[in-house]
């Protein structure tokens, strides 16, 4: 085993949570659960985001990544990524699909691998496209994301 290999055999399950060995969610599991997620959001932005707009008589064009509707849609985005991930490892829409991301290293998510993950991997795995499908080629199925803040996305136990 290589040093930089986390497979964890000396700790018991009971003090991590994880029963290892673990099956890692490949692309397509992910991707349902991303689009499922994309769904969720899309829905609260049209529920709640753009009627406040209305209300407060705010221009609902979106075709300036500045304007305030654009802003406040990514706001949504990245809380109910980042807030979904930290309280339950899992969003809306891998909790469907039986996913759960989890640290390599074995402890508890701390708010500072979930906004790297979420905030600053997420933007350079949607700038470098590739970063997402390098999930189908890696080992533990990470994505760009997933490699650099060393987390990964798991079948959750049922």
């Amino acid at each position: 085993m290589e040093s930089n290999d986390y497979l964890f055999a000396e700790l018991a399950p009971h003090e991590t949570g994880i029963n290892w060995p673990v099956r890692y969610a490949g692309f397509w599991m992910r991707f349902w659960a991303y689009l499922l997620d994309l769904i969720v959001i899309g829905s609260i932005e049209r529920i709640v985001i753009k009627p406040v707009f209305r209300l407060l008589d705010l221009s609902l064009s979106e075709f300036n990544m500045f304007a305030p509707i654009s802003i406040a849609s990514a706001v949504i985005f990245y809380v109910y990524f980042v807030l979904m991930t930290k309280l339950f490892n899992q969003t809306l829409g891998k909790m469907v699909f039986g996913l759960k991301v989890i640290d390599l290293k074995q402890e508890k998510i701390s708010w500072g691998t979930i906004l790297f993950r979420e905030w600053i991997g997420r933007f350079i795995s949607a700038t470098v496209i590739v970063g997402y499908f390098i999930v189908a080629f890696l080992p533990k199925k990470q994505g760009l994301h997933d490699f650099f803040a060393n987390t990964t996305v798991i079948h959750a136990d049922r």
